[in-house]
């Protein structure tokens, strides 16, 4: 396997909602919700940096796809990193995803290895760590 993730799909329970979320209001790019007319088809993709995919597909089609039975969503299971270039673009994301109806859970601040975050959950209590990381150059 080569050391690369091409598309990283969360559950939502409402795909509209998550939908307005992410394009509204966070402003990521995507064609909008497609695959409608099949059952358990509706997802939307966001291009992220890199040629990455963001997707959110409902829970319960998550559950019919793979097999599983579907369960309670659990915030602390992974979170989305999303690295900026400097304190003030933490602070910009920040608000702009609490503009967006996200619950801030960790207001930013500076962290113990010197660098700057806070956390964020979106609508469906997906967790997102906004970070400025003075170890590393990023690059838009």
């Amino acid at each position: 396997m080569k050391p690369r993730i091409t598309v990283v799909t969360i559950g939502v329970n409402d795909l509209e909602r998550a939908l307005r979320f992410y394009r509204d209001g966070l402003g990521l790019r995507t064609e909008g919700i497609i695959g409608k007319e099949f059952e358990h088809g509706s997802v939307a993709f966001f291009d992220l940096h890199g040629g990455s995919k963001l997707a959110i597909w409902p829970r319960g089609s998550i559950s019919h796809d793979s097999g599983l039975p579907l369960s309670d969503p659990s915030p602390t299971e992974f979170t989305l990193g999303h690295n900026v270039s400097s304190k003030a673009e933490v602070d910009a994301v920040m608000e702009q995803a609490k503009n967006a109806g996200a619950v801030i859970v960790k207001p930013a601040q500076e962290t113990f290895w010197g660098g700057y975050a806070g956390y964020f959950q979106d609508p469906d209590q997906h967790l997102w760590e906004v970070v400025w990381n003075p170890q590393w150059e990023i690059r838009d």
